[in-house]
């Protein structure tokens, strides 16, 4: 017989799993929907946002809080100056641009990651907070880290702060016009490259801070970048290639498959389980859970 109050528990250990999730699935849904690149330099931009915050830490009090502005404005500086060096090697009259997207971010993502190597070496970090060293009590329910809790409601409130920029602000629709169609978009006159460089700084930015806090809530280690890219992949499949609102469903479904797994089938078998959910969801439905990414069209 199934343990209610253990299930319960699960559960929300997967909600809020998967509202982690969400904040490194937005903004790679954004970069392939606006881009039309897959980075696979996703979990890197992941383990490095842990790693500045674990670096910087002591100079702000041991308080990683407070960490989050500078990762959030330094990386989306360096998203920006990246972003045109990706446009340059997927465009003019280079065969197989998706190619060498991926062949360009997946050597990124290994200099980022034997960058780390050769600075910390194989050694894992914390992120301290004080602030939310706490934990969270809920009757009926159980007791959970605050830390938890904080970071998945900071996964769904930057979801919800970045679809309020892109439907209700100019720089949000022109970002949007050059995901539908960016050659309407250009003769429209909208600058693509600097809007191409926004959308890549954002997404850099809310993944390394994405980073932030799951250093926060786990050990951060040179190799984990692999896990999330892995993630992203699956978040962006299931909710259907270039539809960002299905990330929010997405990254609830990964959360509840992973914290599901682990407790009542073993933690070795996540990945067994995850692969398995995406093959069957490509074969039911190849645009999604929704019905609603571009395989639709």
């Amino acid at each position: 017989m199934v343990d209610s109050g253990l299930l319960v528990q699960t559960v929300i250990n997967g909600l809020l799993l998967g509202g982690i999730y969400v904040t490194v699935g937005v903004g790679f849904s954004l970069a392939f929907g606006v881009l039309e690149v897959v980075d696979f330099a996703v979990g890197e931009y992941v383990m490095l946002g842990a790693f500045t915050a674990a670096l910087l830490v002591p100079l702000f009090g041991n308080e990683g809080l407070f960490v989050i502005p500078f990762v959030l404005l330094a990386y989306f500086a360096l998203g920006f100056l990246i972003q045109p060096f990706i446009h340059h090697v997927t465009t003019g009259d280079r065969p197989h641009p998706l190619l060498m997207g991926l062949v360009f971010t997946f050597g990124l993502a290994t200099f980022m990651r034997g960058s780390v190597l050769s600075i910390f070496g194989p050694n894992n970090k914390n992120v301290p907070s004080s602030i939310l060293a706490g934990r969270l009590s809920i009757s009926g329910v159980g007791v959970f880290p605050t830390v938890r809790v904080a970071t998945a409601v900071f996964g769904l409130l930057a979801l919800g702060v970045f679809m309020y920029y892109l439907y209700n602000t100019k720089g949000g629709v022109a970002i949007r016009a050059i995901a539908e169609d960016r050659t309407t978009a250009r003769l429209m006159g909208i600058n693509i490259n600097r809007y191409q460089s926004i959308a890549y700084g954002a997404y850099a930015g809310l993944t390394a801070t994405a980073g932030v806090f799951i250093g926060l809530v786990f050990t951060a280690n040179p190799g984990m970048g692999i896990q999330y890219t892995a993630f992203a992949f699956f978040m962006v499949v299931l909710a259907g290639l270039g539809y960002l609102p299905g990330v929010i469903v997405s990254g609830i479904v990964l959360g509840l498959t992973q914290s599901i797994t682990a407790v009542y089938l073993g933690g070795e078998l996540v990945l067994f389980a995850l692969f398995t959910l995406i093959y069957v969801v490509l074969l039911v439905s190849p645009a999604g859970i929704l019905g609603k990414g571009e395989w639709a069209t």
